[in-house]
């Protein structure tokens, strides 16, 4: 499997641990950088081409995932996630990273570098990449409803549970 990989001036330490980790356990990791400390570097700028490449490997048919690497993972999460078709999760336990992968079949993870231990960040990647997705029919159905907005930009109609009763719409109640 082909792991795209990317991150900020916060994550460089541990993308270079990754990145080793994952070459002794038969991945193909793929680098966007950075290279080397700048503390003013942007996040977006890295996460954007490895959630790219991860979106770009699979559209061809190829077995590929990313991981984003900031200080807490939320921008690079944000980031990763604008990239058309791309399911980007935050994970901060090994629970969260078995839920994007078996819920949301998440695509890429991002992890906070500043939030955990290498040892942590490693594990979560590790359960991350080796959970397959359920398949469950609402979790399809789910993942179609967010794929459908991206693709139309029409939200999906309400259910009957989010409906007010009758008597609160003739009443004007918000409730």
């Amino acid at each position: 499997m082909r792991v795209h990989l990317g991150c900020d001036h916060a994550g460089l330490d541990l993308k270079a641990h990754l990145h080793a980790w994952l070459t002794d356990h038969g991945y193909e990791p793929v680098d966007h950088g950075p290279f080397q400390f700048d503390a003013l570097d942007d996040y977006p700028v890295f996460c954007l081409r490895a959630a790219e490449g991860v979106a770009i490997d699979r559209k061809q048919g190829l077995d590929s995932m990313g991981v984003v690497i900031g200080g807490s993972g939320n921008g690079e999460q944000i980031a990763a996630n604008k990239v058309p078709g791309i399911r980007c999760a935050l994970a901060w336990s090994e629970e969260t990273a078995t839920l994007a992968r078996q819920h949301n079949d998440a695509q890429v993870v991002s992890v906070g570098g500043r939030m955990h231990s290498i040892e942590d960040m490693t594990r979560f990647v590790e359960v991350f990449l080796a959970t397959p997705f359920s398949g469950d029919e609402r979790h399809l159905r789910r993942i179609g409803q967010i794929g459908s907005y991206e693709r139309t930009r029409e939200l999906p109609p309400l259910p009957e549970s989010a409906q007010r009763p009758a008597q609160q719409r003739a009443q004007g109640s918000d409730a």
